[in-house]
């Protein structure tokens, strides 16, 4: 991690910015050179045909692997023919966990060769068929006219193909909400999840907050989870009709699952939180078009790069400002993109062709950012917005899923119930392996080092029932009588074959983000290590005595209260007050059940 990102933590923005990385992606109605966008207009000769920047005559070459598949034609195959094209079909849509995109008129090194009318109509039909045997619908994202050696008119058409898996495992992405305090993040998730739009005065947000002293002040200071859902024809599918979260579930092969997070910036610890612990697939970042970068936003986006969070930015509020307004917050945050610390390169989208292509850039390249202007009031550019969230590809490939879900069960335990008639129940996120409805595991650590035995009784995920978890799932566990007061946050549920290992004290690669003087040995910070938030005390700095903002050392820490379970490489996060650092950890000194209370100088 580059040490700039230290001056969105500590630092002020300056004016002029620094050294842009790339020019500003504005596609109008173009795609901005995407893999498919194009302006619908023919040219007058094909002599000119790679001479724009926005109008390739190629596209990347077709990948073995990925969810992205190129076909010339599809024209009356023979039944041979059809089958084989039929088993691709269903690799593709593995490999996109569900989903898949096929571009018709393309040859397979990238050639934008295009169809004619009659022969794209029939490539359509056999699609479909395709489709239908894997039990999938399909969905033209978009056509577009192409330069090639040809009188006729020819086309290539980009088309989307969508299925609920066999097992009835949705695709759930995870998006983290992050933003200002008063930037608009509730209102929004509420026009999305609600599909009604708000009257102004924050009518949307209401059935999002969880306790009355939101409700009162209207700010949000802890972490929800809403749910928008789209069917495999690409519809929307959330609460307009009555429905329940169960119906959206069955209705939805897509599911888009918000973290709504605080923007006061006494939360902060509640969110930094919310981006370790629940392990967003991306960010949205939401910015007032009426104030712009202030309060908490240049941390939050500090936050996002720090932790490695892809994100895409909202500008919110538009119905309330002059359009030149609008561009100047804009322009303010194109400039923060494109400094050294964020080697950005910021994308501007005006189109629904705009909002395709920013969601296939957004997945292949981490230095894409969207940039949506919209409002909640007037549902100016909400469409978009929708649009992306349909359109955008799980950002894990297959073959890590297959990987994680060969390990050994892991299951963070973020939030504790107790729920009558159920008993306790445990929400969190399955880092690896296998859940299933009566499986016995094992958690802790406990304050003196143990783990113990519990038996998992049922399982939701997005408050419907559910037998398999699998790996980079979140979901409610539901564990019978077990004793609440031996749980806490930041504990882990494992295999018992596991035979975890617990430390007090570990080592972490550090940078020191900011620090208002020296970072010393003794000093104190809150450790924030995926779902493990404790204190934690500077034993000793490698090599130094001292380090000083944008330095980097080997720090060796101590926990406060108890041991915690670490794994090395685990990405670290600490703070006190204006102290920021990052690092990984590289070391644990593993301690055994019954040592705990004596490490922790008990």
């Amino acid at each position: 991690m580059d040490s700039r990102v230290s001056e969105l933590f500590g630092g002020c923005c300056r004016p002029g910015g620094g050294p842009a990385v790339g020019g500003t992606l504005k596609a109008r109605g173009a795609g901005g050179g995407s893999s498919c966008g194009g302006p619908k207009g023919k040219k007058k000769n094909g002599r000119n045909r790679g001479s724009k920047a926005n109008n390739p005559p190629y596209l990347p070459p077709e990948a073995e692997d990925g969810n992205i598949e190129y076909k010339l034609k599809l024209v009356n195959p023979s039944q041979y023919r059809f089958e084989h094209l039929v088993t691709q079909m269903k690799w593709r849509l593995q490999e996109g966990r569900g989903e898949a995109v096929y571009q018709i008129g393309v040859e397979d090194n990238g050639l934008l060769v295009g169809l004619a009318e009659e022969e794209m109509r029939a490539s359509l039909k056999t699609l479909h068929r395709m489709a239908e045997k894997v039990g999938a619908d399909i969905t033209v994202l978009r056509e577009r006219e192409v330069d090639y050696d040809s009188d006729t008119p020819r086309k290539i058409t980009e088309v989307l193909v969508r299925k609920v898996p066999d097992n009835q495992q949705f695709l759930d992405l995870r998006v983290a909400v992050l933003g200002n305090v008063d930037s608009g993040k509730s209102t929004l998730l509420g026009v999305l999840t609600q599909g009604e739009l708000d009257n102004g005065r924050g009518r949307a947000r209401l059935n999002l907050f969880r306790h009355l002293h939101e409700i009162q002040s209207g700010r949000t200071s802890s972490i929800s989870f809403e749910i928008l859902g789209f069917n495999s024809k690409g519809e929307v599918v959330n609460y307009s009709d009555s429905r329940t979260a169960e119906e959206i579930c069955e209705s939805s092969s897509k599911m888009i699952t918000f973290i709504d997070l605080a923007g006061h910036h006494k939360y902060l610890h509640t969110t930094i939180f919310g981006l370790t612990s629940y392990c967003p697939d991306c960010a949205l970042l939401l910015v007032s078009a009426n104030t712009g970068i202030a309060g908490t936003t240049r941390e939050h986006l500090g936050l996002a790069l720090a932790l490695k969070v892809p994100f895409f930015i909202v500008v919110s509020k538009v119905d309330l400002c002059a359009k030149t307004t609008v561009e100047r917050t804009v322009r303010q945050l194109e400039r923060v993109l494109k400094q050294p610390g964020c080697h950005k390169v910021p994308m501007l989208v005006t189109s629904e062709d705009d909002a395709v292509t920013a969601a296939q850039q957004f997945a292949q390249s981490p230095n894409i950012t969207p940039i949506f202007t919209l409002s909640s009031v007037s549902g100016e550019s909400l469409d978009l917005l929708k649009v992306f969230l349909n359109i955008l590809p799980p950002l894990t490939n297959s073959k890590e899923q297959e990987e994680l879900m060969q390990q050994l069960t892991e299951f963070q335990v973020d939030e504790i119930y107790t729920v009558p008639e159920v008993g306790t129940v445990v929400g969190g996120t399955l880092s690896s392996g296998i859940c299933r409805e009566g499986d016995q595991l094992v958690v802790g650590p406990t304050d003196d080092g143990c783990f113990l035995e519990l038996r998992v009784c049922s399982i939701q995920r997005n408050r419907s029932a559910c037998r398999v978890l699998r790996a980079g799932q979140a979901a409610t566990l539901a564990l019978g009588d077990f004793d609440r007061s031996l749980l806490r946050k930041g504990m882990v549920m494992v295999s018992p074959e596991m035979n975890p290992t617990i430390c007090s004290v570990f080592e972490a690669e550090i940078v020191l983000l900011f620090h208002a003087t020296t970072f010393r040995r003794g000093f104190q910070v809150t450790v924030h290590v995926g779902n493990v938030r404790q204190t934690a005390v500077v034993e000793k700095i490698h090599a130094k005595d001292k380090l000083r903002t944008g330095e980097k050392a080997v720090v060796r820490f101590r926990f406060l209260k108890h041991p915690e379970y670490l794994k090395v490489g685990a990405k670290l996060l600490f703070r006190e007050g204006v102290t920021k650092g990052i690092g990984h950890v590289t070391d644990v000194q593993a301690i055994a059940a019954g040592e705990a209370q004596a490490n922790m100088g008990f």
